[in-house]
């Protein structure tokens, strides 16, 4: 009944689910009582943990027999796999040396509000991920470890538990 690694498909959804949602409102606490300023990239890992929770919520409602549990893990599984790369990145900019030359771009929400809709999503990518001064701020650590590290352990961690979840063998009658 305790161990997750034996709960039927739906409650380890709803689980992840959940992951997901505790995620994110750290993240929103973060942002609204610390006074801490998302880059965009961390917009982006933002939109990734939102992906995968609805993926996990859609899996939760539906509790899915065999091919489409794995369906579901795979759907996941991308999604973490996109997550690990903003993250990864993410740090990556973290640890290059200060860069004098390196412009700052615009907040998310100038972003969002001043590109046309045409152009916005291709412009708000472009500079997301080639302007680095903002990102590469580091002022938030748990332990030594700044928060892009903490997301992409979050995106393996919930990626492996998809992945077992959608891929192990169950038994008939517990197969929900």
């Amino acid at each position: 009944m305790f161990n997750p690694f034996r709960w039927p498909f739906r409650a380890q959804c709803f689980a992840g689910f959940g992951a997901c949602i505790a995620l994110l409102a750290y993240a929103y606490f973060v942002q609204f009582q610390l006074g801490i300023e998302p880059c965009p990239l961390c917009i982006f890992q933002r939109l990734a943990f939102i992906a995968i929770g609805l993926v996990f919520l859609a899996g939760a409602i539906q509790a899915p027999r065999a091919f489409g549990r794995r369906v579901y893990a795979l759907l996941v599984l991308l999604g973490a796999a996109v997550g690990v790369g903003i993250s990864a990145y993410h740090l990556w900019v973290q640890h290059q040396g200060p860069d004098p030359m390196a412009g700052c771009t615009p907040g998310w929400n100038y972003m969002v509000e001043n590109y046309s809709l045409r152009y916005a999503w291709s412009k708000t990518l472009e500079h997301a991920f080639t302007g680095h001064a903002d990102c590469a701020e580091i002022n938030w650590t748990f332990l030594g470890l700044a928060m892009p590290f903490w997301t992409l352990i979050s995106y393996v961690l919930i990626g492996a538990g998809a992945a077992w979840a959608g891929f192990r063998r169950r038994d008939q009658d517990a197969s929900r």
